[in-house]
C-alpha cells in the first residue's frame, strides 16, 4: 500500500494529545523566510497560505503533559484559519500564575522525518479552530447561562 507524501489523517484531539494542551506564548503569524539578501533588497515576507484550503497559516505553541521524551514537550500547531483565531481565557491555577488550557477542531497530522543530526519519526500537526478543552470553566460557563435562559 502507498501512501503519497503529504497526505492528512484526521485525528480526535484525545488522541494527539491524550492529558490536554497548555498554550504557551500567543497565536502568532505563520511567515514566510526570507533570506538575509531579500531582506537587504527591501522585500517583506508574507504571511503563508495553505495550498489545500487556501486559507492563512497561523501557528501557536503548546506544552503536552503526556510526552514521553522532553523533546516532544513543545509543539507547534498550525491552524488554518482567515483570521487571527483567538485563544480562549487563562485559568488562575494559583495566586498569579495562569495557564490556558486548549482543545483544537479539525485536527490533522501528517507524517514527517524530523530532526537535523539523528532523524526521528514526528508529526506536522493541523488544526481548523482553537476551543476551550471539554469540560473546562470557560465552556461550562456560557452552556449553563444558555441553559438558564432557556428555562426562564
Amino acid at each position: 500500500m502507498a501512501v503519497p507524501y503529504g497526505t492528512r489523517f484526521a485525528a480526535a484531539f484525545d488522541q494527539v494529545f491524550p492529558m490536554g494542551a497548555l498554550m504557551v506564548g500567543e497565536v502568532a503569524p505563520d511567515m514566510e523566510y526570507l533570506s538575509a539578501e531579500d531582506k537587504a533588497r527591501g522585500k517583506h515576507a508574507k504571511q503563508r497560505v495553505d495550498e489545500r484550503t487556501g486559507k492563512r497559516q497561523w501557528k501557536v505553541v503548546v506544552t503536552d503533559p503526556s510526552a514521553e521524551k522532553e523533546r516532544d514537550a513543545s509543539v507547534t500547531v498550525t491552524l488554518l484559519a482567515d483570521v487571527q483565531p483567538v485563544p480562549p481565557d487563562s485559568v488562575q491555577v494559583m495566586p498569579g500564575i495562569e495557564v490556558r488550557p486548549i482543545a483544537f477542531d479539525g485536527l490533522t497530522v501528517e507524517p514527517r522525518v524530523m530532526g537535523d543530526r539523528y532523524k526521528y519519526q514526528g508529526f506536522a500537526i493541523r488544526a481548523t479552530a482553537l476551543v476551550s478543552p471539554p469540560g473546562s470553566a470557560a465552556r461550562r460557563t456560557p452552556d449553563k447561562t444558555v441553559n438558564e435562559s432557556k428555562a426562564a
